[in-house]
């Protein structure tokens, strides 16, 4: 498997959550892009552990706030895969290559989720906050604030 390409199959319709998507299929593009190079591999693997993490968090709040009734089993699937993704990094730190398992692994999985899972709490959360992300920001006390200390 080569690049990832956005499409609009893959949008579950709230901008915030598209952009986040699309960003983490940079850095699995990245990661495709830097399979034969081990420095620049271990940069983009963290840079993209450290931000699904944080991405994942964004949407168990907005699932939280929006009363989505599947939030722990979405949060479970969400754990699942951050411990995949860890013993490909200790599998990598070990001196393995991994980068194009882990590679096929997060397309994968990347899409399916998104398709499936992501797609699956679209309607509450629209239903909940709309679509515009400016609507949903300017709750008071949200997600939005809570996340970055408002």
């Amino acid at each position: 498997m080569a690049h990832i390409e956005w499409t609009d199959e893959l949008s579950v319709g709230i901008e915030a959550i598209d952009k986040q998507h699309q960003r983490i299929i940079e850095y699995v593009n990245k990661l495709y892009d830097n399979l034969h190079d081990r420095r620049a591999m271990a940069e983009v693997l963290a840079d993209a552990v450290e931000y699904t993490e944080s991405h994942f968090g964004f949407e168990e709040t907005m699932m939280e706030e929006a009363g989505y009734p599947y939030l722990r089993a979405h949060k479970r699937i969400h754990d699942l895969f951050v411990r995949r993704v860890a013993k490909y990094k200790e599998r990598f730190l070990a001196g393995e290559d991994i980068g194009e398992e882990l590679h096929d692994t997060l397309v994968r999985w990347l899409i399916t989720h998104i398709k499936s899972e992501d797609a699956n709490y679209s309607a509450s959360l629209i239903a909940r906050f709309g679509r515009e992300e400016a609507k949903i920001t300017k709750k008071k006390k949200s997600w939005f604030a809570r996340l970055f200390g408002g």
